[in-house]
């Protein structure tokens, strides 16, 4: 399993190991404490003395899964040249957040394999941190409106919604030997791009896109 924040080291960080695992391949009401003790090698009272309840896993599973997706697109889309335009940088957090979450995936895969089932006050908790990342994917597209370089005529909301919720999916159906997750998100882009941009816009993107093919 992939390594975790510093901020869950030790027992506490096997503890959160586990449990995304089996939140992932369960789903949150089939995973018990036990369950979760078993598989991190110790007996169930103990993980008491490291978390209060199941649902206090169950946020830091969720918090730690959303972190580390919002982490890594923050960090490529700083990385980008200063004259990147806003469809380079959508195309970048379209595979940085693929890469995280399809290749590193217990965490963020059981983030969007359970949110669905889980009580509201969990939902209520980890709020935030998802809406932190929702208004980074806000701001990306609607510079792209800005631009001038995506439709008018559909809502940022929208376009947010649907291009993070289809790549969300991706954990539903991708297996490595589907392909290169590269090729998933050149995919991904292009079925988002054909679809949103500007005429104008699309006859410079698609032109960029021969260049580098």
């Amino acid at each position: 399993m992939s390594s975790l924040p510093a901020r869950a080291d030790g027992t506490r960080a096997e503890i959160l190991r586990a449990a995304a695992c089996l939140f992932r391949d369960r789903g949150y009401h089939a995973a018990t404490v036990r369950d979760i003790a078993a598989v991190a090698k110790m007996k169930a009272g103990s993980i008491y003395y490291h978390f209060a309840s199941k649902d206090e896993i169950l946020a830091e599973v969720l918090d730690l899964g959303i972190e580390r997706i919002h982490a890594a697109v923050r960090d490529a889309l700083a990385a980008l040249p200063p004259k990147s335009s806003s469809i380079e940088a959508i195309e970048t957090a379209i595979r940085v957040h693929l890469e995280i979450l399809l290749r590193y995936g217990d965490f963020t895969s059981a983030n969007i394999r359970v949110y669905g089932q889980i009580p509201e006050a969990a939902r209520r908790r980890s709020h935030p941190v998802r809406q932190a990342y929702a208004d980074c994917w806000t701001a990306l597209l609607t510079r792209a409106c800005r631009d001038g370089v995506v439709r008018g005529d559909i809502g940022v909301k929208m376009l947010r919604l649907l291009l993070v919720g289809s790549m969300n999916w991706t954990v539903e159906w991708y297996k490595a030997d589907r392909g290169p997750v590269e090729d998933i998100a050149g995919s991904v882009s292009k079925l988002f791009f054909e679809g949103v941009l500007t005429p104008e816009a699309r006859t410079r993107w698609l032109r960029r896109r021969g260049k580098r093919a």
